[in-house]
């Protein structure tokens, strides 16, 4: 007979990232509206952390870290992407560095080895995690680590910028799970990894 008490589900560790039509991820390309901002808020709210290397943690520290003595946020943040920078700023996260010597920001290193670190922080209990960045999502798309992809893709022709999975040593199939279209014309489309 199964015994449930002897049964332990990991945490999923979940993927999602703005694209544009012909494949690029460059933020500085794409810029979310409000309904987005919710959207992603939302997507972090459904995790207990974040995974993040070291280029995307500085990035979204300079970004969203609310200042220390103010509180004041900066003049380019519209009132409606407050909840998406509280979401984050709060956010316990996981910085897969070997250049950084330390970490603040409610982060804690990771170091080692990755798929080794990974799966030790998907045994913890809990709603899940939330992997940001280009070229972690990939080091743990080729260890198979990742559960749930989101792709919101943006109907824009970029012509530059860096892709998705670029240099993946296979290819990995998904089936599709959920759509959601935006009223810009985005659409957010969730797949899982077919096992």
């Amino acid at each position: 007979m199964f015994d449930r008490r002897y049964t332990r589900v990991m945490r999923p560790l979940r993927f999602s990232i703005n694209v544009t039509l012909d494949g690029c991820c460059d933020h500085r390309g794409i810029v979310p509206d409000e309904e987005l901002h919710h959207h992603h808020a939302g997507n972090l709210a459904r995790a207990d952390a974040l995974l993040i290397g070291r280029v995307t943690y500085e990035m979204m520290e300079a970004a969203w870290r609310a200042p220390a003595r103010t509180g004041a946020r900066p003049d380019w943040m519209q009132p409606w992407m407050e909840p998406f920078a509280r979401t984050i700023d709060a956010a316990k996260k996981y910085v897969v560095s070997s250049t950084l010597d330390r970490v603040d920001w409610n982060a804690e290193l990771v170091r080692g080895d990755l798929g080794t670190a990974v799966r030790q922080l998907k045994q913890a209990s809990g709603r899940g995690l939330f992997v940001a960045g280009i070229k972690l999502a990939r080091a743990l798309t080729e260890l198979g680590l990742i559960d749930e992809y989101e792709f919101v893709v943006h109907p824009r022709l970029a012509g530059h910028g860096p892709t998705l999975f670029a240099g993946l040593s296979k290819p990995v199939d998904l089936k599709l799970v959920s759509r959601l279209e935006f009223g810009s014309g985005a659409v957010a489309m969730r797949y899982e990894p077919r096992r």
